[in-house]
């Protein structure tokens, strides 16, 4: 059994050497065939000269290096794209993906799980990043169609049939979290405790983080859209709840001077839920936009490999009822 381990790369200069040689001593002491799949994601550092380096002095070592920086979720794409392996790791060249636990995950791989899951512990995380992580888990899994799990990321096994299910998802706005969870198959999670990043600083700031949580919102569900429908609904009721009291209050008590600080707040309130709701659709719209036009998910600059052809096509229902 080939093994592919897909490693997204963003100015790894620091460590990427060290990563490779922990993992290849891995996976040389557990005895299987393997091949490393290296994607540049756009490095402004020595990141690519450093994979020629290592493909020429090994050849199980792969690489694809984007013309620009398209980000990791198109760098896990290309990864899986070019991975040939009847399993399929994806994990980070920071070692705060522990290489020891591919073990662990080809244990699993035997028994029949198609997607093996190392889930961090939140063990030495910020308190205040624990709980707002907590609190984003709690609400995202009850607007999505599918489950998200508090410390599930991106490393992970998948078996080959797994991997081409994600590969035949080919939407432009990927949220890698929803596709893996989308697609089911077999599935078991174990839990590790979260190692420190050995070199560098990590490329996601809370921005980064704010928008990555909004895409998973917005990419597997039309949730806000319906709150938008329902939340203009509650307006009008009130709204007609409120004109009725008033002229109740004009017929027995007449006309009164109505209170400008009221309609102030009112009108203001109004108005920012109309921008709120606007941006909702907006972000909708935008994702529709940028599906239409269908751009490649990245463009490469240099390799040493190619991708994997088309998964074959199943067997049609009625030859396989005769």
């Amino acid at each position: 059994m080939l093994i592919s381990l897909v490693v997204p790369c963003f100015n790894e200069e620091e460590i990427l050497e060290r990563f490779h040689e922990r993992v290849t001593d891995e996976m040389t002491r557990l005895g299987h065939a393997f091949q490393l799949v290296y994607v540049d994601d756009g490095s402004a550092d020595r990141t690519l000269p450093i994979l020629r380096q290592l493909a020429a002095a090994d050849p199980r070592t792969r690489y694809v290096s984007f013309s620009r920086n398209f980000g990791k979720e198109a760098a896990m794409l290309a990864g899986l794209q070019h991975a040939e392996g009847d399993a399929v790791v994806i994990m980070d060249a920071d070692l705060q993906h522990p290489p020891e636990l591919v073990a662990r995950m080809l244990e699993e791989h035997a028994h029949g799980y198609d997607q093996v899951i190392a889930r961090r512990t939140r063990k030495g995380d910020r308190v205040t990043r624990t709980l707002t992580a907590r609190a984003y888990y709690w609400l995202i899994n009850r607007l999505v169609d599918v489950e998200l799990v508090d410390g599930v990321g991106d490393f992970r096994l998948l078996s080959r049939r797994a991997a081409d299910a994600v590969l035949e998802l080919t939407e432009y706005n990927r949220f890698s979290k929803g596709l893996f969870a989308w697609v089911g198959f077999p599935t078991t999670t174990f839990s590790y405790e979260n190692a420190v990043r050995e070199e560098g600083r990590s490329a996601w700031t809370f921005g980064n983080l704010l928008n990555y949580g909004l895409d998973g919102l917005l990419s597997f569900n039309n949730k806000p859209l319906r709150a938008a429908l329902y939340l203009g609904l509650l307006l009008l009721s009130l709204a007609l709840v409120h004109s009725g009291w008033i002229v109740g209050v004009a017929l027995v008590k007449g006309v009164d001077t109505p209170g400008y600080v009221t309609l102030l707040v009112v009108v203001t309130a109004l108005a920012g839920v109309q921008m709120v709701m606007v941006a909702v659709v907006g972000e909708y719209v935008g994702r529709i936009y940028y599906e239409v036009k269908r751009r490649p998910h990245y463009l490469v600059q240099d390799t040493n490999t190619r991708p994997r052809g088309p998964a074959p096509e199943p067997e049609p229902l009625e030859s396989v009822r005769r």
